[in-house]
C-alpha cells in the first residue's frame, strides 16, 4: 500500500515521504480500515508517540495522522461492534501507525459508525477537533447555560467547533483570533470577537471559562480573566500561571465512541459544521505539514475516492 512515512526525527517535515509499505495486520480487537479521508495535526512530528511505541521503543518509519474516515475491510480476533464493509470514522492510536495511508489498523473502540449521508472528507475533520472541543468545554470546564466562555482561535479547527457547541449549550461566547478571522467567527455565532494582535485581552473582563488552543503568553494572560470558581482549559501545554481562585486544566483528547456518534448526529442535523479548508491527495500530504502553510479551516487528505 501507499503511505506517508517519516523516519528521521531531526529532519522533521522534510523527512516526510510517500512510500510503499506492507498492509497492516489486525491484532486482537482491531479492525483494518480502507482510509478514504484523513486528518492530521501539524505539530504531531514533535510528539513522542510519533517516534516510539507504548513501551518506548523506536517504531520508525512511522505513519503520521490520527483522524480518519473510511470502510472496514477486516476484523481482528475478538472484535465486536463493527462489521466488514461498514463506514466508520474516528481516531488512531497515538503510538501506532496512523491515518495517512491507504489502510490502517485501529482499535475498534476508537471508531464510530458513519452515517451514509455524511461524506468522508467532512467526517475526517470531526474526530480530534470535535472530541477536544466537547471534552474541554463540558468534561473539564463544566460549562453550563448562562456562563461566559472565551474561545481562543475561534475560527480554527477546534475553536470553531467549540464556539458552536458552547452556543448550543446556551453560553455567551467571546471568540479571539486574527483580524481576518472575525467574519468567520461571527458566522459561527460568537457574541463578541477580539483581535489578539490589535486589542487588549484584559479588556474582556472576567469570564467563567477560557478555552485555549494557543498557549504561551496568551494562555498566561488568560488566567487573569477567570472569575472565582472558573476554569481555564488548554490543549497547548501544562499551565504555568494558575488563576487565583479557579482551576487550570491541561488535557489530551481521548477516544470516545458514544460522543463521536453524538457529534455525527449534530452534524447531520445541521447543528455542527467542521470548517474544511484545503483537500489534498495523499502525495501532497508532506507539503501540507509545512509550518508556513496557513490555510483557513482544517486541511484534509483525500486518500481514496468514493
Amino acid at each position: 500500500m501507499q503511505a506517508i512515512t517519516v523516519k528521521d526525527r531531526e529532519a522533521g517535515v522534510s523527512g516526510l515521504a510517500l512510500t510503499e509499505l506492507p498492509r497492516p495486520h489486525a491484532a486482537e480487537n482491531d479492525v483494518i480500515v480502507r482510509v478514504h479521508a484523513a486528518g492530521f495535526t501539524p505539530g504531531e512530528l514533535a510528539w513522542p508517540g510519533t517516534w516510539t511505541d507504548r513501551a518506548g521503543r523506536d517504531r520508525t518509519p512511522s505513519v503520521p495522522g490520527h483522524e480518519l474516515s473510511g470502510v472496514v475491510t477486516e476484523l481482528g480476533y475478538g472484535t465486536t461492534g463493527l462489521t466488514v464493509g461498514q463506514r466508520v470514522f474516528g481516531l488512531t492510536d497515538w503510538t501506532r501507525d496512523g491515518s495517512l495511508a491507504e489502510y490502517t489498523a485501529v482499535e475498534a473502540r476508537n471508531l464510530a459508525p458513519l452515517p451514509a449521508d455524511v461524506d468522508h472528507v467532512t467526517a475526517a475533520a470531526l474526530p480530534i477537533s470535535g472530541l477536544t472541543a466537547w471534552q474541554g468545554l463540558f468534561d473539564h470546564a463544566r460549562l453550563t447555560t448562562g456562563q461566559t466562555v472565551v474561545v481562543h482561535g475561534a475560527a480554527g479547527g477546534v475553536g470553531s467547533l467549540a464556539v458552536q457547541l458552547a452556543r448550543e449549550a446556551g453560553a455567551r461566547v467571546i471568540g479571539t483570533g486574527r483580524a481576518a478571522d472575525r467574519d468567520t467567527a461571527r458566522t459561527l455565532g460568537v457574541d463578541a470577537f477580539l483581535d489578539l494582535q490589535a486589542e487588549r485581552l484584559e479588556d474582556i473582563g472576567q469570564v467563567d471559562v477560557v478555552f485555549d488552543v494557543i498557549g504561551g503568553e496568551i494562555l498566561d494572560r488568560s488566567t487573569a480573566l477567570i472569575r472565582p470558581g472558573g476554569t481555564v482549559v488548554t490543549i497547548a501545554h501544562p499551565v504555568a500561571v494558575h488563576p487565583e481562585d479557579g482551576r487550570a486544566v491541561f488535557f489530551v483528547v481521548e477516544p470516545d465512541r458514544a460522543r463521536l456518534v453524538d457529534l455525527a448526529t449534530r452534524l447531520r442535523d445541521g447543528r455542527l459544521k467542521p470548517i474544511v479548508g484545503a483537500v489534498r491527495p495523499l502525495a501532497e500530504a508532506p507539503a501540507a505539514f509545512a509550518p508556513d502553510r496557513r490555510t483557513s479551516g482544517k486541511t484534509i487528505i483525500r486518500v481514496a475516492e468514493g
